[in-house]
């Protein structure tokens, strides 16, 4: 497979700490998700309540789709200094963030998958996770950043 982005041989510093810097980023999206989603609550008439975790999934598909479409990386990712590329070098389209996005919450909702998600981060070469791994996109330090 050809690929554009760094090799994680010669160019370690783009992958450097992305593992931690990915936890990071999930614990300050995790916050923001809570925090607008706590805002929409009252907004319903406190009916939300009644279906607190499918909002709060809405919540957190949207946001992860859109700020990943829009500059590569949540709020959370661009807090950590990393950001999402495809295999190709460039950013993600809208396409590639939904499939991104749908990736991620499919590897939430099945726990196993979750777990050889976390195990393929902290052992490939790129650390990459269960939905980089199929979609062949990577996460990458932006402090290093690819032009």
């Amino acid at each position: 497979m050809t690929t554009a982005l760094p090799d994680p041989y010669t160019n370690a510093e783009m992958y450097a700490d992305v593992p931690t810097k990915r936890l990071i980023a999930w614990g300050v999206d995790f916050l923001v998700i809570a925090a607008i989603t706590a805002v929409l609550v009252p907004i319903t008439l406190f009916t939300a309540l009644f279906y607190i975790p499918f909002l709060w999934l809405m919540v957190s598909f949207l946001y992860r789709w859109v700020t990943l479409s829009g500059d590569g990386a949540t709020w959370g990712m661009r807090f950590a200094s990393i950001e999402i590329r495809e295999g190709n070098g460039q950013r993600l389209d809208m396409m590639s963030a939904f499939f991104h996005t749908l990736g991620y919450h499919v590897s939430i909702a099945i726990f196993p998958l979750q777990l050889v998600s976390i195990a393929l981060m902290l052992m490939s070469e790129r650390k990459q996770g269960l939905t980089d791994h199929i979609l062949g996109t990577v996460a990458l330090n932006r402090s290093a950043r690819m032009g």
